[in-house]
């Protein structure tokens, strides 16, 4: 039986009827650019998270862009942010001219790494990006401390994590500004490409509204140069639709990861991260961490050993079993960083080379979810 990695058209088919419905709203009303759906929906995730602002934009990587913008950072500065994770994290950071400095991961959660980012700050520094990734949050906490004490901005990439939790506080509302996406695969997904900026600091709430627009308030009128940032109404109303569901989709995700654990748990060979003898297993499993409410954006599996992981992943692909690597090459090894100063990130290299993420969709059906299992316990690199 094949098994799709994902597949948008169960989540988005059931609800056919109110986003049509949503769809004939923004058409009569005749108003697609911001307006009473951008402001609704920014007042449902503001909800949401327990912030005081958040501000639909573009997409993810435009959320972040517009995020450093807002903090004034720029050339001459730099920003230290994980190697391990979507290429929009640092790719923003050059945009603006600020230069990324690469810190190495948690080798249990794939996050940031507080320690050895506290070892990349410079007198440059003025920013500090923890990617929530996979749907786990980062060890916010000492990154937290690690920012006041070194008067350092924090910016939360959190485009995988909207949903997730982090000692009961949500992740995107804990630094100076959060960013999420809506890019259709996240869990909240929209029909294109759609973000959104959190923040509790009014100066910044201000500063991302006036940066969406070009700079201008009033129109015409340009106090900064910004950028075309916006989010149509349309995807606005569209999202409005689903945001209800989202603590569904998690949950459901949430039961496929566990079972998951469960059963592939019982496979010989099979360890969870952290263990003492996850570097010689068969598998390594993803572990949630108990401070944490990990929404499983993916379920990322390693498979230790040269070459073995290509290997599984083609088992897979013949079998018909969705799956996919996040991600192949380390930022850090990028060759649009290669005038960066080399360093040395042993964790993000291994586990580049070790990553397979399987379904977990929250439609994922019992007997796809038992195929998955079946293809993945059959293999015998």
């Amino acid at each position: 039986m094949p098994v799709p990695l994902l597949d948008l058209n169960r989540q988005n088919g059931p609800l056919h009827d109110e986003l049509a419905a949503a769809f004939e709203r923004v058409m009569r009303s005749g108003h697609f650019i911001l307006g009473s759906e951008v402001e609704s929906l920014e007042k449902e995730c503001a909800a949401f998270l327990g912030v005081n602002h958040t501000i639909a934009v573009s997409s993810g990587t435009d959320a972040i862009l517009v995020a450093l913008m807002a903090l004034g950072i720029g050339p001459g500065d730099e920003v230290i942010c994980p190697t391990f994770t979507f290429f929009a994290t640092a790719g923003c950071v050059a945009r603006v001219g600020a230069t990324p400095v690469f810190a190495d991961i948690d080798p249990v959660t794939f996050n940031l790494d507080p320690a050895d980012a506290a070892l990349r700050i410079t007198p440059h520094t003025k920013a500090i990006i923890p990617v929530h990734l996979f749907g786990q949050s980062a060890e916010m906490a000492p990154l937290m401390t690690l920012a006041h004490d070194n008067r350092l901005a924090v910016i939360e990439d959190a485009a995988q994590s909207l949903g997730a939790r982090h000692r009961g506080r949500s992740c995107g509302a804990i630094g100076d500004l959060g960013i999420f996406s809506f890019f259709p695969s996240k869990n909240l997904g929209g029909f294109g490409d759609g973000g959104l900026v959190a923040t509790n600091r009014d100066d910044l709430a201000e500063r991302v509204r006036l940066l969406r627009t070009h700079g201008a308030k009033p129109k015409y009128y340009h106090k900064m140069v910004g950028g075309n940032f916006r989010l149509d109404a349309l995807q606005c109303a569209l999202l409005r639709v689903k945001l209800p569901h989202l603590p569904a989709y998690c949950a459901a995700r949430r039961r496929n990861a566990a079972a998951y654990d469960a059963q592939l748990g019982q496979l010989p060979g099979v360890v969870r991260a952290g263990m003492p003898a996850a570097s010689v297993a068969r598998f390594v499993l993803p572990v949630a961490l108990p401070q944490n409410d990990h929404i499983w954006n993916q379920y990322t599996l390693r498979v230790p050993g040269a070459g073995r992981r290509d290997a599984l992943k083609q088992h897979l692909a013949a079998a018909a079993i969705g799956c996919e690597i996040y991600y192949p090459v380390p930022l850090h090894r990028q060759d649009c960083f290669a005038h960066l100063p080399r360093v040395d990130l042993p964790t993000a290299e291994r586990w580049a080379n070790e990553v397979l993420s399987l379904p977990v969709f929250p439609e994922l059906a019992e007997a796809e979810h038992k195929e998955v299992i079946a293809a993945v316990g059959g293999w015998s690199g």
